[in-house]
């Protein structure tokens, strides 16, 4: 789809979706026993964590591979996750966006006995860490097509869906910061004359998919691991690689 009104209308049809989506849930999940609701996060966190072992064979693409020296595959992938982890640490992401959610819950009269806050930043981080976020942001800045961007919504629009009916409207206003997110990634796409390489894609999205790994074992209350200071290591890894890249070549 190369037709685009204007840059940042992949976006919109994403926040529209996200929406959308949550609102149908919502109306769904109130009539459901909360047996149910809980049965459905636990398939979400399960269904998660597949998605996240699937973004991970990435690792082991022929153009990942042939692009670091030996042995580089999978350090860079955890030198981009400590690099992120110290970064998102170091400004607090998960504190704010758990802030953010409680700011939303308080000021629409969400009860703080439900899932609001959890599905908030919940949805938000899983909407905003795939690598059809960046690049489908990026190519719609670029005005070279938003198929990507509404594989996405489409993608989104069933997974609020699913989330909200045992969520609740949390996942709704997760379409705030997905919204800022991925217009930060049009406004570079504006600027850029090229897309990422395909080696960095793969790291990106191997990245994703630990944090996906990470959002599922939350979901299903295994683990709770600090997901949002995670979220730098998306942009550190196709960085990271790009320099191992350029200066073992």
């Amino acid at each position: 789809m190369k037709f685009a009104i204007f840059p940042g209308i992949g976006t919109l049809v994403n926040i529209v979706a996200i929406i959308a989506g949550s609102t149908l849930g919502v109306l769904v999940g109130g009539r459901m026993p909360m047996r149910t609701r809980n049965l459905l996060t636990d398939v979400l966190g399960i269904t998660v964590i597949l998605g996240g072992a699937s973004a991970l064979i990435s690792l082991w693409s022929p153009r990942f591979v042939h692009s670091l020296p030996t042995g580089w595959t999978l350090l860079s992938i955890l030198a981009a996750l400590l690099i992120g982890g110290l970064i998102g640490s170091a400004v607090r992401i998960e504190d704010r966006l758990d802030g953010l959610g409680e700011k939303l819950r308080v000021r629409f009269g969400a009860s703080s006995e439900g899932h609001f806050v959890e599905g908030f930043v919940s949805a938000s981080l899983i909407f905003a860490i795939g690598p059809l976020a960046i690049l489908g942001s990026i190519s719609d800045g670029m005005s070279t097509g938003i198929d990507q961007l509404i594989l996405k919504s489409t993608l989104d629009f069933f997974t609020a869906m699913a989330f909200a009916a045992s969520l609740g409207w949390g996942v709704a206003f997760s379409a705030l910061p997905v919204g800022i997110y991925q217009g930060f990634w049009t406004l570079i796409g504006v600027g850029l004359g090229s897309i990422l390489s395909g080696y960095q894609v793969d790291a990106m999205t191997a990245v994703g998919g630990v944090l996906l790994l990470g959002i599922g074992l939350k979901l299903l209350k295994m683990k709770e691991i600090a997901v949002g200071n995670l979220l730098p290591a998306l942009v550190v890894a196709p960085l990271f690689v790009w320099g191992i890249h350029a200066f073992t070549r």
